[in-house]
């Protein structure tokens, strides 16, 4: 920290050639940057865990046309910069009623059920429901499954099924991942994330997958992954 000096502000910008009106001078933004500046906080309220780059992909879908520089500069201007965390921070999202659709492929569910098999080794199932006339449109088991996973096993259903209107997930790293939200962009699906920890929530994929585990996993003791894949075909 400087010095403090007896010197008025006026002498000592005249000392070093300053004008005291540049001194003084703050820089405004604006009414076009403004916007867009409001709007890049709602987003970045919205997805928490975006970063500009994200943001800026997004205001493109919804017509808004500024290049990835502007869209930089406003965002560190508002500081949300994302920092790094030990603990994966969540989205925040409002609580929405769970309401029975009106029609088939108006409202799908996607979840994960864990088992292992004989030998202790992880099995990973991921489970996608019609929320109206609750069949199971898909069941992948694998040891592990991404989001790019996610996107393959969903391509696979709409080829037969049609795309849904809406997708409803909790919060786990392969539905808020990039794969599954340009996967939804491209399909025009809408993504419904449930709330943290209130899996009652996405209560239709819960309901069948208690069914699912009592009835089938909690059944047999597998002792390889094909040997799982054959008995649930």
């Amino acid at each position: 920290m400087g010095a403090r000096t007896e010197i008025s502000e006026r002498r000592a910008c005249r000392l070093v050639g300053l004008s005291r009106t540049v001194l003084h001078y703050e820089p405004k933004l604006s009414a076009p940057n403004m916007q867009l500046g409001e709007r890049i906080g709602e987003v970045a309220a919205e997805r928490r865990r975006f970063g500009y780059r994200r943001i800026h992909a997004l205001l493109r879908r919804e017509g808004l046309h500024a290049n990835h520089k502007r869209v930089y500069r406003l965002y560190r201007q508002a500081g949300l910069m994302v920092t790094r965390r030990r603990k994966r921070a969540r989205v925040a999202v409002e609580r929405e009623p769970l309401l029975l659709p009106s029609r088939p492929n108006e409202v799908w569910s996607m979840d994960f059920v864990m088992d292992a098999l004989s030998s202790g080794r992880r099995l990973k199932c991921l489970t996608v429901v019609d929320d109206f006339t609750k069949e199971a449109l898909e069941l992948v088991l694998d040891h592990s499954i991404s989001g790019e996973y996610v996107t393959r096993a969903l391509d696979q259903v709409v080829r037969f099924r049609g795309a849904p209107c809406a997708i409803r997930t909790d919060q786990g790293p392969e539905f808020t991942g990039r794969a599954l939200d340009q996967w939804a962009y491209r399909n025009g699906v809408d993504l419904k994330l449930i709330q943290p920890g209130k899996p009652t929530q996405n209560a239709y994929i819960e309901s069948f997958n208690g069914k699912f585990r009592d009835e089938c996993l909690n059944e047999h003791w597998f002792a390889t992954l094909a040997e799982a894949r054959v008995l649930h075909q």
